[in-house]
């Protein structure tokens, strides 16, 4: 028997029982159906949770700090050149200059004597869930006296970037908004500033808007010794973030933090207040992509300086993913498995019906494997529509959740999910659905195979 002349045979054995093929059609379209929206949905979530991070960004940033002084003072690659000890203008060009940098910010942090509008002192807390307020922590400081009369400054960190390329520093906005770039009087704090008085993230709203006086200190000679004087500019507060580009309560502007610092570091001992001559405190260096992360690391050491990043945290984030991308893909295929079972037994309803068929066929010279072959046939074509139909379904499903999920992303004004074409998903989920189809039918096929002709035909 020819291929042709069985798949003529199976062909009309499908037709001829409709509802039982358009049934079995079904279970294979849901199970498909659930598996391919599941793996599109899956796809798509790695592609915006690490993919849109992997061109650059906050994850990809190495944060760069002043050299060790036991890292060697030549650079490997050129002897003839010492490795920059200083945060700079040259050193800042130097690593911009090195394979698989995308961009670097300086980060510009000064010491700063903070005092707090005395309106702080009337916001009532929100109450938290355990009905205990924090103690507020400043600490008195008479070495330097603010315009204001205020007698209860504390001692923090003034922390600056360039806000014009937030894009690029692991800084998120929680209430209110950033400073803007170029403002000399705006500033944002974080919820350590919160914690300071006892506050809370629902307080924010009491603290954007206040004024705080930030003074810059520095230390003079005079008759009488050295003394302290601060350098106070007036600051309002426009908002709450979470920022990780270094230790301190209080982010502003470049410019802003750079001034504080020339004034500390014209002074006298500059170093008491942890001011050295570099220009910088740090510089925030992002790569091309999460796997040049590490080379990148390696580079600027080679150069003289000390390196971090989230590295630990990126391996976190992709094997959660990862889980999550498994469990989707479990749950689809516990899916194809329970229609697998479903062709399983059609087709061993089929071969107890058409006994007398198989034994008419095997009467005028049909082999076990032809026989064995109208089976398989039958099964790939059920197997092959039930995936075409459930692929296609689940393609427009994971369409029709990701405009829902869109519509989510903008009123939270974030970047929406990009659903492309997954060719592997779809075309993967039209030939999976084909096999299986094909191993659900073996045994079935296996069985009317081995029926003995003269069995077949004296059974009515």
């Amino acid at each position: 028997m020819s291929y042709r002349d069985a798949i003529a045979i199976a062909a009309r054995s499908v037709t001829r029982r409709m509802g039982r093929a358009v049934l079995t059609v079904l279970a294979v379209a849901l199970a498909a159906a659930l598996l391919s929206s599941l793996l599109i949905a899956g796809t798509a979530a790695r592609s915006r949770v690490l993919d849109e991070v992997s061109k650059g960004g906050p994850l990809t940033g190495i944060r760069v700090d002043a050299a060790s002084p036991d890292i060697g003072s030549l650079d490997s690659d050129n002897p003839t050149l010492g490795a920059p000890r200083s945060l700079d203008t040259v050193a800042t060009k130097r690593i911009a200059a090195l394979p698989g940098v995308r961009d670097v910010v300086a980060v510009v942090a000064n010491p700063i004597e903070v005092v707090p509008p005395a309106s702080f002192a009337t916001i009532k807390p929100t109450p938290t869930t355990g009905g205990v307020t924090p103690t507020p922590t400043t600490t008195r400081n008479d070495r330097i006296t603010p315009r204001n009369g205020a007698t209860a400054p504390f001692r923090d960190t003034l922390v600056g970037v360039d806000l014009a390329r937030i894009g690029d520093v692991p800084v998120n906005t929680e209430a209110g908004r950033l400073p803007d770039a170029t403002s000399t009087t705006e500033v944002a704090v974080t919820d350590g500033f919160l914690q300071r008085f006892g506050l809370t993230k629902a307080d924010a709203k009491h603290v954007i808007g206040s004024e705080v006086e930030i003074g810059a200190p520095r230390l003079f000679e005079a008759p009488t010794g050295i003394v302290t004087r601060g350098r106070w500019t007036r600051m309002t507060i426009v908002g709450v973030v979470a920022q990780e580009v270094g230790d301190g309560e209080f982010l502003a502007p470049i410019g802003v933090a750079k001034a504080a610092r020339k004034w500390a570091a014209s002074g006298v001992s500059p170093e008491a207040f942890g001011v050295d001559a570099s220009p910088y405190s740090a510089l925030f260096v992002v790569a091309d992509s999460l796997s040049l992360v590490a080379r990148v690391r390696a580079e600027i050491t080679k150069v003289g300086f000390s390196t971090s990043a989230p590295e630990t945290l990126i391996d976190s984030v992709q094997r959660y993913v990862h889980v999550v991308e498994i469990v989707l893909g479990g749950i689809g295929l516990i899916g194809l498995v329970i229609a697998a079972l479903g062709i399983t037994n059609a087709m061993l309803a089929a071969v107890r019906e058409r006994r007398r068929e198989i034994g008419v066929l095997k009467a005028i010279g049909a082999r076990d494997r032809d026989v064995r072959r109208i089976f398989l046939l039958e099964a790939a074509t059920l197997g092959f529509v039930g995936g075409l139909i459930g692929t296609t379904a689940g393609w427009l499903t994971a369409r029709g959740l990701a405009g829902v999920v869109n519509k989510y992303l903008e009123r939270q004004g974030l970047a929406g999910v990009v659903l492309g074409v997954p060719t592997m998903v779809l075309v993967g989920g039209v030939v999976g659905s084909t096999l299986l189809a094909l191993v659900a039918g073996t045994l079935p096929a296996q069985r009317a195979a081995r029926l003995p002709a003269r069995q077949a035909m004296g059974d009515r």
